[in-house]
C-alpha cells in the first residue's frame, strides 16, 4: 500500500508488483547465479585482451554493455557496473530477474579521511542513503546496512588470507558536485569512510530481492582537506586489477 507523505520520495509502496517489472525483459536466463560488477573499464579490457574472460552476452538497449564470463571459471559473470543508482542498481534488479543471486561489486570512491591510504579497501557493512533510488525500494531510513551474513564470510576470507582492510559505511549521494564541506563533515561525524554513487541503491535492491549481496570499495580520491585530491586514484591498475580477481573468488563463497 501507498503511504502519504509531503514529500514524495517518502511515499513508500510495499507493493512488490510493479507496472514495469524486470523479468517482462528477460528472454533468456543465464546459466549462473554469480556475478562481479566491477568499475574498472581498464581491467575489464585486460582480461579480453589476455583470454581471462569471454564475451557471454550483450545486453541490449539504448546503451547497450558487455556480459563476460571467466574462462577457467566460467559459472562466474563478469560486466562493468553504471554510474549511479538508477543504472547500476536498475541492472542489478534485472540481472537478478535473469538468475543472478550471488554479487559481488567493487569500485572505488572518494575518501573522506586523509589516514585512509588510495588503494585501502573498504567491506560496506552499509551506505547512508543520500539518494533517490533506495526509496523506491526500502522503506525510508538513514542508513541501508548490508547482510550481516555475507560482509562476516567476506571478511573470514579476507583475515585468512592476510588482506588488510576497514569495514563501515559509505554515503552514496547522486550528485558529485554538491559534495560540500559541511556535507562531508555531517557524513564523516555519522560513521561514512567514503564516498559513492551506487551503494544504497545495490544495497536495497538485493533486500528487496532476496539476494546475496556484497561490496569492496577501494580508497581513492581524497575530500578530506581544504581542496580535493585526485591522488591519482583511477590509474593504480595493479590494484583493481586485484580486486577483481579478489571479487571473483569471494562471489564463490558468499
Amino acid at each position: 500500500m501507498l503511504g502519504r507523505n509531503d514529500f514524495p520520495v517518502l511515499e513508500f509502496d510495499d507493493n512488490p508488483t510493479a507496472k514495469l517489472n524486470p523479468v517482462y525483459f528477460v528472454d533468456k536466463r543465464f546459466e549462473t547465479d554469480k556475478m562481479v560488477i566491477t568499475f574498472f573499464p581498464e581491467v575489464v579490457k585486460s582480461l579480453a585482451a589476455s583470454g581471462q574472460i569471454a564475451e557471454e552476452r550483450l545486453m541490449s538497449g539504448e546503451n547497450p554493455f558487455m556480459i563476460y564470463h571467466f574462462t577457467e571459471h566460467p559459472d562466474v559473470l563478469l560486466t562493468l557496473g553504471q554510474v549511479g543508482c538508477p543504472a547500476c542498481a536498475g541492472n542489478l534488479d534485472e540481472f537478478h530477474a535473469m538468475g543472478i543471486t550471488k554479487v559481488m561489486f567493487c569500485g572505488g570512491g572518494g575518501v573522506l579521511d586523509r589516514n585512509i591510504e588510495v588503494g585501502q579497501l573498504l567491506v560496506v557493512d552499509g551506505a547512508i542513503r543520500d539518494e533517490g533510488f533506495s526509496y523506491q525500494y526500502i522503506p525510508a531510513s538513514r542508513v541501508i546496512y548490508t547482510n550481516p551474513e555475507i560482509t562476516d564470510k567476506i571478511r573470514e576470507y579476507l583475515d585468512e588470507n592476510g588482506i588488510s582492510y576497514l569495514r563501515g559505511l559509505t554515503w552514496t549521494t547522486d550528485a558529485i558536485f554538491r559534495e560540500t564541506a559541511d556535507r562531508i563533515s555531517r557524513r564523516k561525524e555519522e560513521g561514512a569512510k567514503i564516498v559513492e554513487m551506487e551503494q544504497a541503491g545495490c544495497i536495497a535492491v538485493a533486500q528487496f530481492r532476496g539476494f546475496a549481496y556484497g561490496a569492496l570499495i577501494y580508497g581513492g580520491d581524497d575530500l578530506s582537506g581544504e581542496e580535493w585530491s585526485g591522488r591519482g586514484w583511477n590509474s593504480r591498475q595493479g590494484i583493481r586489477y586485484d580486486l577483481v580477481m579478489l571479487c571473483r573468488k569471494l562471489v564463490e563463497i558468499i
